[in-house]
């Protein structure tokens, strides 16, 4: 019967039809007892039929009912039958329920006003008798219009949860669809910082190293050799990285950069053949592993900048003080011809982005822009929680 029932609901049309078939069936059961069967069972049809369309076309179903209701009074007096009443007069019922439930309050009121006129009819012409049929028309419909209202709220109450549930889905798979981006973004200034430092480091060497390799053999081996542990670095680096950017990041899993990072990082710089100046101040070993990242990962990414762009005779001073919960960073180039050293490393500018991008994840400032007289600045002010 469940799936009977939800059947029917899916298929409203027929359940109608089934309602109008039922009402049919009475009519031609009660239509031989009367004095003109054939007339009792056209308008009792007449009453019935209207009812399939009730929710495709609720008032022209509604008021075919009420007219034909009115006209089967009128026919039977005329022709002086019996008062037996129409089963589908129950019908009338259903109207107004369905007026209420699916029209307006303002229609179904003249639909009740349609319903005291009938009443009335039969009373004068059929001879029903006056106070039970004015007791059972307020009681009767009465009782179909407030089970329309309580019901009409239920739907109404269902529609706004299921409104609801929509909005809560999209939002769902809107905040799904930023979170993917914002992991994809994180992954891609990751995997930049990683690779783009590293392999900037062993452009320069190797493009050092064939220039030195005929008239200086020595300085070309340290040259290569310096290649191969950027190489081995960077591998390792990318390794670890790969490996935590595959699972939720717990801050002691993270790594430690502080102090020992910027120095490792100043001193691969000047291996590279880039002066480095390291200025530090406070305790930057005791900041958090996001904030001790996200300054190695800006100055890495500033000191390649340098190298790559900044042209022969550059060099660079790294300056790191955490003051009064803020860790003020600034790297700057000095000098240089302001041409990239192997002559085609042209950037793309995702750096700068990704800079720009790690350091409002960390609710900090970023300017960059060129220093008075020559050279570039990177000046970055990040809060320590």
């Amino acid at each position: 019967m469940r799936r009977f029932s939800m059947w029917l609901r899916e298929k409203p049309r027929v359940a109608d039809g089934l309602l109008a078939g039922l009402f049919v069936l009475l009519e031609a059961i009660t239509a031989p007892a009367t004095d003109n069967p054939p007339l009792f069972l056209l308008m009792g049809l007449a009453m019935c039929v209207p009812v399939i369309w009730r929710r495709s076309h609720p008032i022209i179903s509604s008021f075919v009912i009420l007219f034909a209701s009115i006209a089967s009074t009128v026919m039977l007096a005329i022709h002086e039958q019996s008062n037996i009443g129409h089963p589908s007069g129950v019908l009338l019922l259903v109207a107004l329920y369905t007026l209420v439930i699916h029209v307006n309050r303002k229609v179904a009121r003249v639909f009740a006003a349609g319903l005291v006129v009938d009443t009335a009819l039969k009373v004068d012409l059929l001879g029903y008798d006056m106070p039970a049929s004015a007791f059972f028309l307020v009681l009767f419909y009465s009782i179909a219009w407030l089970t329309a209202e309580v019901l009409a709220v239920r739907h109404r109450y269902h529609e706004e949860i299921a409104a609801q549930l929509v909005i809560a889905e999209s939002d769902r798979d809107r905040l799904a669809q930023d979170a993917v981006a914002a992991e994809r973004t994180r992954i891609a200034r990751e995997l930049h910082d990683v690779v783009a430092h590293a392999v900037s480091v062993m452009i320069v060497q190797a493009e050092g190293a064939t220039y030195a390799i005929k008239n200086n053999p020595e300085l070309a081996e340290r040259a290569m050799g310096t290649v191969a542990s950027t190489g081995r670095q960077a591998l390792a680096e990318l390794r670890r990285t790969l490996a935590l950017l595959r699972t939720e990041q717990v801050p002691d899993e993270m790594p430690e950069y502080g102090t020992a990072g910027l120095a490792r990082t100043a001193q691969l710089m000047r291996d590279a053949g880039l002066p480095v100046e390291l200025e530090l101040t406070g305790d930057l070993d005791a900041l958090g592993p996001a904030v001790g990242l996200g300054i190695h990962r800006l100055v890495q990414e500033s000191l390649t900048n340098v190298l790559r762009h900044a042209g022969e005779g550059a060099r660079a001073r790294v300056q790191v003080r955490r003051i009064d919960g803020v860790v003020d960073v600034t790297i700057s180039d000095f000098g240089g011809n302001g041409e990239s050293r192997t002559g085609r490393d042209i950037g793309s500018g995702k750096g700068l982005v990704g800079m720009r991008e790690r350091v409002a994840v960390l609710g900090g400032t970023l300017e960059t822009g060129h220093r008075p007289g020559e050279g570039w600045r990177v000046h970055a002010q990040l809060p320590t929680e």
